[in-house]
C-alpha cells in the first residue's frame, strides 16, 4: 500500500508463489507489467530468515544494462525499507573502489551486469559461493549484448544447488536452450503471447525516404505538442547526429548510448525524467531497464536490424494501465524489417494517413 501496489498483476500472482516454494521458473511477461516485484517480493521473504551480522551474498540478480542494474536495485532498496537487508549495485564505467568497499563490508543481495561483476569475482572482491537464488533478467538481451561467456564464468562460481529464476519480456529459442542447461525441472509461466507487443499502445507507420525522416519527426513533435519522446536509432553515431540536428530546431534534447560515461547517462535520464529535456534519442542500450511512469511517446527514427527489439523499444511506454503511441519512419530500404516486424506480431502496422 506505501508504494501503491494494490492489486498483483498477471505475473505477479503467478510467478510469487512459485518463486516462495524453491522451484526453478521460466517466466515470460512484456515490460511494464510488475516484473521486477514478481521475483523482488518473495526473493526478500525468503532471504529473510538467514539474516545475519556476517553477510556473504545470497542472492544475485544479473541484468543486461546499467539502467537496469539501477532500476532493480532501486526497486530492491523501495520494496525492502524495513528489512534488515543489505544490497550491492554493481556496473562498469563507473570507479570500482566503491563496489569494492561496499562487497567487504557484506551485502546479501547483488545487482549486477555479467562483466564488472566477473572483474570482482577474478579480484576475490566477491566470494559468490553461498548464493541462494540467481535471476537472470531480461535474458535475451545478455546474449544478444555477447554476454553468454561472462555469464557461464559467474555461474561456474555458484554453488550447483540453488533456485535459478530467468524472467524477460521474450524468450528466443537460444534463450530456451539456455534455460535447459540452467534449470531443474522448472515452472514455466507466460503471460503474453510470445514476441507480443503491448495492448494501449497505438501503433503507426509512416512512409518517408531517408532524408525526410528529420523533417517528419520535427513537426510531428512539434504540431503534436509532444512533452516527452524517446526516439530510437540503430547506432550510436546516429544517435548523437540526430540529438544535436533536434537541438539545432530549439528542442531541448540528449543522446544516451554505451559510449557515453556513466554519469553522462545518469544526468540525460534524470533530465529527460525531470522535464528538463523533451526529447531522449537512444539506441536499444535504452530499450530494456528504461523505467518512465507515463511515457507518452515513442519513435523508431530507424527500424531496428532485429525485429524482436521492436516489442522492447516500444514497451518503453503503454506500461502500468497508461495509453501510449509508438511511431515509426520507414524509409524504402527498411521495408523488409517492417515485414519481418509485422510477422512477428502477426498483423500488419497502420499506416498514417
Amino acid at each position: 500500500m506505501e508504494l501503491g501496489y494494490l492489486e498483483p498483476t498477471p505475473i505477479q500472482k503467478r510467478a510469487i508463489p512459485v518463486v516462495l516454494q524453491g522451484r526453478d521458473l521460466m517466466a515470460a511477461a512484456q515490460t511494464g507489467t510488475g516484473k521486477t516485484a514478481a521475483f523482488a517480493l518473495p526473493m526478500l521473504e525468503r532471504l529473510m530468515p538467514g539474516t545475519a551480522l556476517q553477510r556473504s551474498p545470497r542472492a544475485l540478480i544479473l541484468v543486461p544494462t546499467r539502467e537496469l542494474a539501477t532500476q532493480v536495485s532501486d526497486s530492491f532498496r523501495a520494496l525492502g525499507r524495513h528489512l534488515p537487508l543489505r544490497a550491492a549495485l554493481i556496473f562498469g564505467g563507473v570507479n570500482p573502489a566503491p563496489q569494492i568497499d561496499t562487497l567487504s563490508r557484506g551485502v546479501d543481495i547483488i545487482v549486477a551486469t555479467p562483466g564488472r561483476l566477473l572483474d570482482h569475482v577474478q579480484t576475490r572482491a566477491v566470494d559468490l559461493s553461498r548464493i541462494e537464488t540467481l535471476v537472470l533478467d531480461e535474458a535475451d538481451r545478455m546474449l544478444d549484448m555477447g554476454f553468454i561467456r561472462p555469464i557461464r564464468r559467474l555461474i561456474a562460481a555458484l554453488p550447483a544447488r540453488r533456485q535459478t529464476l530467468l524472467f524477460s519480456a521474450t524468450f528466443s529459442d537460444q534463450i530456451r536452450s539456455l534455460a535447459k542447461s540452467l534449470l531443474r525441472d522448472p515452472v514455466s509461466i507466460d503471460i503474453s503471447p510470445r514476441n507480443s507487443s503491448p495492448s494501449l499502445v497505438d501503433h503507426r507507420v509512416y512512409h518517408v525516404d531517408s532524408a525526410g525522416k528529420h523533417p517528419l519527426l520535427r513537426r510531428l513533435i512539434l504540431d503534436g505538442d509532444i512533452r516527452q519522446s524517446l526516439v530510437f536509432t540503430r547506432t550510436k553515431h546516429g544517435a548523437n547526429r540526430l540529438a544535436e540536428r533536434l537541438a539545432r530546431d530549439g528542442l531541448a534534447c540528449a543522446a544516451i548510448h554505451g559510449n557515453k560515461s556513466q554519469a553522462a547517462r545518469t544526468r540525460a535520464l534524470n533530465d529527460f525524467k525531470s522535464g528538463r529535456v523533451r526529447i531522449l534519442v537512444a539506441t536499444d542500450l535504452a530499450a530494456r531497464g528504461l523505467h518512465i511512469d507515463e511515457m507518452p511517446h515513442v519513435v523508431n527514427f530507424e527500424l531496428p536490424h532485429v525485429p524482436e527489439d521492436y516489442v522492447h523499444r516500444i514497451g518503453r511506454t503503454g506500461r502500468a494501465g497508461s495509453p501510449g503511441q509508438a511511431v515509426s519512419l520507414v524509409s524504402r530500404d527498411e521495408r523488409d524489417r517492417l515485414r519481418a516486424i509485422e510477422r512477428m506480431l502477426g498483423r500488419p502496422i497502420p499506416v498514417a494517413a
